[in-house]
């Protein structure tokens, strides 16, 4: 073989081998950059969670909220979002054909795009946003730290079921007649403590003395360390309240606590004496004196020389 035509041949193979590396080069590039197109980074909303476990009748207060980064294909309608990502449009499905043909006819009144964006932040600044609606609810159902919000687990203000969520459990609401006079002059506010005082005629009986005809009345507690559930229907009061003034207050009380309310109740009257923060932990309930009280005071008829006294005795 001609010495050229070995050069010719060496010179087309190298070609060949180079040609084939740019190729492979080519098609390696091509598949990154498909690759990458294809795993776009997911787009995030903001999804209201519990920043901790949340047991049933929990009070919230807003360190007990927090936002979690969610991805927006996977964001469940009864989430609750700060609105900042706008989520794909859930399609309406109607009943029949007349509610289809109504929903088309209907105008489209809920803002959309920038408007949407400006009516929500301007919401935000005069509400406090969409976390702000759920301080002071009270839990329903457990949630567990960093479950979503959901309506169903919660009970808001002013809906109905906010009182049975409210109660520890076992304990029952009860509500008594109040006024400025036995209510401390309005400055026993809910979430005080109280003792409940029982005022009531003591039975003399038919006496011919002249100090059975006066009226006998006499004090006594009946009830100590008992919760201020509402004052009314105002269950938390203002931030800059000092006095809630009302007609009724209703108590949070364990059953047999509620019968002996109910008895004291139809006995006298009964005023509530505010407590020291400081005496909150001490015991809740009856009194050891007045739990197995059942009948009414008794009274003895004291001579000193010739006049007599009635003494009451407790």
């Amino acid at each position: 073989m001609k010495p050229a035509r070995i050069v010719v041949i060496c010179i087309a193979a190298v070609a060949a081998i180079g040609l084939a590396l740019v190729v492979r080069a080519m098609g390696s590039s091509g598949q990154a950059v498909s690759t990458a197109a294809a795993a776009p980074a997911p787009v995030m909303a903001k999804v209201l969670v519990a920043a901790a476990d949340l047991p049933p009748g929990k009070r919230l207060s807003e360190s007990d909220l927090t936002w979690k980064d969610w991805p927006v294909d996977q964001v469940n309608p009864a989430f609750v979002t700060d609105g900042s990502t706008p989520l794909p449009a859930v399609e309406a499905k109607p009943a029949d054909e007349d509610k289809a043909k109504d929903a088309e006819a209907a105008p489209q009144a809920a803002p959309k795009g920038a408007v949407a964006r400006v009516t929500r932040a301007a919401n935000d600044l005069a509400t406090g946003g969409a976390k702000a609606d759920f301080v002071g609810a009270v839990v329903r159902e457990a949630i567990l730290a960093g479950e979503p919000i959901v309506a169903r687990k919660i009970v808001r203000a002013g809906e109905g079921g906010f009182m049975a969520a409210y109660l520890e459990p076992g304990m029952r609401a009860m509500a008594i007649r109040v006024t400025v006079e036995t209510a401390a002059g309005g400055f026993i506010l809910p979430g005080d403590r109280v003792d409940l005082v029982l005022t009531r005629e003591t039975n003399l009986g038919n006496m011919a003395t002249a100090d059975a005809q006066r009226s006998k009345f006499t004090s006594a507690t009946v009830l100590q360390n008992i919760k201020i559930l509402a004052i009314d229907q105002t269950t938390r009061a203002a931030d800059d309240a000092n006095t809630v003034v009302g007609a009724t207050a209703t108590l949070e009380l364990g059953p047999r606590d509620a019968e002996a309310l109910a008895a004291a109740r139809s006995e006298g009257e009964l005023s509530l004496v505010l407590r020291s923060y400081a005496d909150s932990m001490g015991p809740s309930g009856r009194v050891a004196s007045q739990a197995g009280r059942t009948q009414q005071a008794s009274t003895v008829r004291v001579y000193r020389g010739d006049a007599p006294e009635v003494v009451v005795v407790q």
